[in-house]
């Protein structure tokens, strides 16, 4: 599979939101750090040995451009690969990124429609900075090169692009969910995000739901374009372009979670952490701050297996971790106080001497406390209402090095569809269900525990990051379709009386 991307021509030109690195001023001095996260470390790699160029914006204010570039000069170097800044001012960053991107787009594609605020002054922004980010990238490329943007900031940006004549291959991936027509019709610019999409031609999904409400929504508000299946695709002809739709469900880098979690440094940090939470199970959740992540609906389902199975008190203790995310728009400060409020209720009522029942972490922790935690945790409490995928769920299978933890696991989460059969499955929205499925995940053998995470860790080391980029690069310039194979998909049994509990 590396060879036949390594042999496609041209770099491989990046672009997203924000650059994979941080920039940050101490005592007057501008200086970056390396971004976290799987696709920074999955991707530089391939960036560097094929060439390419990684396009973003910088995080600054536009005024200190120059300065800007100046330091990315020197992190390109360092990099391997070159980085170019694309400048924005504090309104096109607060009526594009936080007005549309996040007050339009990320509610209603989590089915989340009333969150929706549908400001026209938000297109506006929307529509000028991807026509920004186009002309930045127009500006850069080669005619070889491959152009693949990332996510749903950016999904005008083919189409500008095209508009500006450039006639580059063009890949996009939508790292979250795309929603039915039901929702999706909903959103007042309609039309033009679609048809814009259609000026790419591969588009990536996590799941085979999401590709599905694509289409859909394409047959019914561009009833003029084709569409016909070619092996796990779909291939649509709109405008004379043919455009691709797939499904690359994104992954972790596999390996070097399970060698962190291996380290002297994780090590001591589990050791501290059953220090301090002796003689019971611990159960774990991780999450944004973000209001599609069920963190409410998750705390009253701890307190309803309290409540129902009295056996667990004093021998199980939810460590529920919130990253701070934000808060200074007033929906997330309101969830803030509500889990908070959740939070003191719960202990408030169940709390004997010598035990707190919820254990509620408000801040970063360093990648060694986090992995102290995953390596810990004997469950792990993954449910959000909506998400692309949740790679939370599998960083936890892969620093679970004992295999002795329980996944649960919401039907909601893109992860589902590879996850589901040694996964515990909730409805969130379902507070005695997930209740239930705590008892029976804290009741589970180790034998099973064991069966369990053994193909949960085989199923994720298969199909790490690696794999993910390497399937979409090679999608890209595959003309045999038909070769790929079909990402399974998990549908949930209508009204199974086992959902979280021994699916």
């Amino acid at each position: 599979m590396n060879e036949s991307i390594q042999q496609t021509p041209g770099r491989l030109v990046i672009v997203s939101n924000r650059l994979p690195v941080v920039l940050e001023r101490s005592e007057g001095t501008l200086t970056t750090r390396p971004g976290s996260g799987g696709l920074v470390t999955a991707l530089a790699p391939v960036l560097r040995d094929r060439g390419g160029i990684w396009i973003g914006w910088s995080g600054m204010p536009d005024d200190v451009q120059k300065e800007v570039d100046h330091v990315l000069t020197d992190s390109s170097l360092s990099a391997g690969y070159t980085l170019k800044a694309v400048p924005l001012s504090g309104q096109e960053f607060e009526d594009y990124y936080q007005g549309f991107a996040n007050e339009i787009l990320w509610p209603l594609f989590h089915d989340l429609q009333s969150h929706c605020h549908f400001d026209p002054a938000y297109w506006t922004a929307y529509r000028s900075v991807n026509r920004k980010f186009a002309s930045h990238i127009r500006d850069t490329v080669e005619a070889a090169d491959f152009i693949w943007v990332h996510d749903y900031h950016l999904m005008l940006a083919a189409a500008e692009l095209r508009g500006m004549g450039v006639e580059n291959p063009l890949g996009f991936f939508l790292h979250i969910p795309f929603p039915p027509p039901d929702i999706f019709f909903k959103l007042p610019w309609r039309f033009q995000i679609l048809s814009s999409m259609l000026a790419f031609d591969l588009i990536g999904f996590q799941t085979m739901r999401d590709k599905r409400n694509f289409v859909q929504c394409v047959r019914m508000l561009l009833p003029g374009t084709s569409v016909r299946s070619e092996g796990g695709f779909h291939v649509l002809r709109h405008d004379a372009r043919e455009v691709r739709a797939g499904v690359f469900p994104i992954s972790i880098d596999y390996g070097e979670f399970e060698r962190r979690a291996r380290g002297r440094e994780v090590a001591e940090s589990a050791w501290y952490i059953h220090e301090a939470l002796p003689d019971r199970q611990i159960v774990l959740g991780v999450d944004r701050l973000d209001y599609t992540k069920g963190i409410p609906y998750r705390l009253k389902a701890f307190r309803s297996a309290l409540r129902h199975h009295p056996e667990l008190l004093e021998k199980i203790t939810l460590v529920q971790v919130v990253v701070p995310s934000r808060i200074d728009i007033p929906k997330y400060n309101d969830l803030k106080i509500e889990i908070e409020q959740l939070v003191g209720e719960i202990n408030g009522e169940f709390t004997r001497s010598g035990w707190v029942p919820i254990h509620y972490i408000f801040r970063h922790l360093t990648r060694g406390e986090l992995l102290g935690y995953y390596r810990t945790a004997e469950i792990a409490l993954i449910t959000p209402v909506k998400d692309g995928m949740n790679l939370v769920a599998k960083e936890y299978i892969a620093c679970n090095l004992e295999a002795n933890g329980v996944l649960i696991l919401s039907e909601f989460a893109g992860a589902v569809a590879q996850l589901h059969r040694d996964a515990l499955l909730v409805n969130p929205y379902d507070i005695e269900g997930m209740g239930n499925a705590i008892y029976n995940a804290f009741s589970m053998s180790p034998a099973e525990r064991k069966r369990r995470m053994h193909r949960l860790r085989a199923t994720v080391r298969r199909y790490d990051i690696y794999r993910w980029v390497e399937a979409f690069l090679e999608a890209a310039v595959s003309r045999h379709l038909q070769d790929f194979p079909v990402v399974s998909e998990y549908i949930p049994p209508a009204d199974s009386p086992d959902i979280g509990v021994s699916i």
